[in-house]
């Protein structure tokens, strides 16, 4: 009988309950057989067998040992661990076992080969002639073959597996203690710079020695060592990979992995920002600089609902301008195809005409309308600033951040950027490659983009391309071999959660404006310095002197930081006005409110009683002569040379870009066009991070810091 059962029958002992109890009888019934038992007490319980051998209640109690789930790993596990060759060895000297043991190679006299039994091992002869004659035949002593037939019977295949084999992969015969200080050493370079083998080897000699003592402690020769370290590489990544790369693996989570599983359109919106890996040129100084790019993706269908590239870094304004586009996306180019445009929200595409048979050209948005409603970002400023968050808290959506430095809690739009690298920026002129070892000689002088252009062509090849293209991370588990692509999965979540609404009040935009609190005076509203007025608050002027108190008297006043020249109120009747700066009508231009700092800061060391207007036009002044002498300056030139603004508000002309290089034809060109002969510069790449200075303090640190970080060399030089 096979060691795996037991006997049930009169006299087996079961613990039932907790209790000790011993079958006394067996009865046959029309319902079914049962077991009669009788507990230390001589009292009698009656169960069915079928409980009996189903139900945890009872466990037998066995006399004799057999296999069991915790004796140890199993066979077929420990023979997957060998190599081929190994399982070779194992299953040929099983079958010289079987034969010195039957007579037979496979153990069984029906399975007899071509002249079994040999002589030798005919089964008349006894055991001690089988092993010496085996033992002759493959070179090995009786004694090794009478062991091998002993693990053979007492643990099967397994037993004549070689110990070395069964250790666990080469780390075998490393001390436990060696073993234990070899992780450690390894476990405090997560965050530093790579090691060289040798110098943790030294470390782990050293840290030893302070232990245990010299001496105490073997520690392995030099081979061994690498041998032991390069085993040890596969549980702490050290050496290999990249030093980021070991930092993600090492903050992996011990625990079970867990995610957000969005389950419609519009639950879960994802926002980062990255640093382009390609050059633009700046439209004032005509100089390369650097770009980054914000964008917004819904979690369910990975569609990108927002885009937004601008030059050096990001602000809070630019944040919320990638937020509105998902509540009110942009219209679409007249040359874009008709398939890259989305149907104006709330008119499903499958109950209409073709749009060419009634209106002509193709109409409609550059991306789906989606009302958010959890945003999830990162910890960065422009995230967590307070213009964002009064934002979402006015449009009643909850900020969920990320963990610190966790890059898998955004998984989807990190993918995006790189898939962003890859089919697009890579083919066009100055890329740079994303790190320094990938950088070309001088990827600079083939800049020829402006900032807007290429937002264009980012945005033209998401819509035409990245929303059209199956997305493997996009599965319906009822259809797991169905590719969606994120336009696809648009219309799968439609028709899953119901169409999404999206407020249609046609002054949205100005909840993505900055809210300051003012109080009306008899001149106008004052913010920072900047005296407003105009039509609207002209009632709200006798409030300055009234006896309403100061909480009642102070109103919200809606200002884009971009554009300082007007600011936004709205009356108790819901309707929107604009008041003017007093100086702005000597601007031919937006001008932003750090541009304007800036201005006072430097009217105020050339002039003992500087106004606004005076700074303002020292300010052009010296970008028209010197095209900007800092960084910080080329940055606020670029901010007010942009052609498109951050929020399109009601009734201002949205401006677009309508001579671009179609994306399809830059992406298909066998050799790109030759550069602009236009002046290069080389310098010191600016730390990437989030900028939303808000006070003359910081620039003046900024402008400081910059002083020699960049300066600008001449080709001929």
């Amino acid at each position: 009988m096979s060691g795996a059962g037991t006997r049930l029958g009169v006299g087996t002992r079961f613990r039932l309950d907790g209790e000790t109890v011993e079958v006394v009888e067996f009865a046959c019934l029309a319902t079914g057989m049962e077991v009669i038992f009788k507990d230390a007490r001589d009292r009698l319980v009656r169960m069915s067998v079928r409980e009996l051998l189903t139900s945890d209640r009872a466990e037998v109690i066995v006399d004799d040992s057999g296999p069991a789930a915790d004796d140890g790993e199993l066979a077929a596990v420990v023979l997957s661990r060998l190599t081929k060759q190994e399982r070779k060895d194992v299953l040929e000297r099983a079958g010289h076992v079987r034969e010195v043991l039957t007579g037979y190679r496979s153990g069984s006299e029906e399975l007899a080969q071509p002249g079994e039994p040999r002589p030798d091992y005919a089964p008349g002869r006894s055991l001690s002639k089988r092993y010496a004659a085996k033992a002759s035949e493959l070179g090995v002593t009786a004694r090794s073959v009478e062991r091998w037939a002993s693990a053979f019977q007492r643990s099967g295949e397994v037993g004549l597996v070689p110990k070395r084999a069964q250790a666990e992969g080469g780390l075998a015969h490393a001390d436990p203690r060696w073993m234990e200080t070899a992780e450690e050493i390894l476990g405090e370079y997560k965050e530093e710079s790579r090691p060289s083998v040798k110098l943790v080897l030294e470390r782990v000699q050293a840290r030893l020695e302070e232990r245990f003592g010299s001496g105490t402690v073997p520690l392995p020769k030099r081979t061994a060592g690498y041998r032991w370290m390069q085993e040890l590489e596969r549980r702490h990544p050290t050496f290999r990979l990249s030093t980021k790369r070991n930092r993600d693996i090492a903050d992996r989570p011990a625990g079970v992995y867990g995610k957000l599983r969005p389950t419609r359109p519009g639950e879960y919106v994802l926002m980062d920002t990255t640093r382009l890996d390609v050059f633009a040129f700046d439209p004032v100084t005509l100089k390369w600089v650097q770009a980054e790019l914000t964008v917004a993706m819904d979690w369910y269908t990975r569609c990108i609902t927002g885009i937004r590239v601008t030059p050096v870094s990001t602000k809070a304004v630019d944040a919320a301008a990638v937020l509105f586009q998902t509540y009110r996306p942009r219209p679409v180019p007249e040359s874009w195809p008709k398939e890259a445009a989305w149907p104006d929200h709330g008119i499903p595409r499958g109950v209409l005409v073709e749009a060419e048979a009634v209106h002509g050209p193709v109409t409609g948005a550059v991306s789906p309308a989606l009302a958010a409603e959890t945003l999830i970002v990162d910890h960065g400023k422009i995230y967590l600033s307070a213009h964002l968050t009064s934002v979402c808290h006015r449009l009643g959506m909850s900020i969920q951040p990320a963990r610190l430095r966790t890059g898998r809690d955004k998984g989807p739009i990190e993918r995006f950027f790189r898939t962003v690298r890859e089919d697009v920026l890579q083919v066009l002129p100055g890329y740079k490659g994303p790190d320094i070892h990938s950088r070309g000689l001088n990827p600079e002088k083939d800049a020829f983009f402006f900032l807007h252009e290429l937002e264009a062509i980012i945005r033209e090849w998401v819509a035409c391309v990245y929303h059209r293209r199956p997305h493997s991370g996009l599965v319906d588990p009822h259809l797991p071999s169905v590719d969606l692509s994120p336009a696809a999965m648009f219309e799968h979540g439609l028709a899953r959660a119901g169409y999404i609404e999206v407020p249609r009040d046609p002054n949205l935009a100005y909840e993505f404006l900055a809210v300051t609190m003012r109080t009306v005076q008899h001149y106008g509203v004052e913010i920072k310095g900047r005296r407003y007025d105009g039509p609207g608050i002209a009632g709200l002027k006798d409030m300055a002197g009234s006896a309403v108190e100061l909480a009642k008297r102070r109103l919200p006043f809606f200002a884009d930081p971009d554009d300082v020249t007007r600011v936004y109120f709205r009356d108790e009747e819901g309707k929107w006005h604009t008041l003017r700066w007093e100086h702005a009508a000597s601007l031919q231009m937006p001008l932003s409110e750090e541009a304007l700092q800036f201005a006072r800061h430097l009217a105020a060391k050339k002039y003992a009683y500087p106004n606004d207007r005076l700074a303002v036009a020292l300010l052009l002044e010296r970008w028209n002569l010197g095209l900007g002498n800092s960084l910080v300056e080329r940055r606020m030139a670029l901010r007010l040379s942009r052609e498109q603004a951050a929020v399109d508000l009601p009734g201002e002309q949205v401006s677009e870009v309508h001579v671009l290089p179609s994306v399809v034809r830059v992406l298909s060109l066998p050799e790109q066009p030759a550069p602009p002969a236009i002046e290069a510069v080389q310098g010191q790449e600016p730390e990437a991070g989030d900028d939303d200075a808000d006070g003359l303090e910081e620039l003046e640190e900024e402008l400081d810091f910059y002083a020699t970080a960049l300066k600008d060399i001449d080709d001929d030089e």
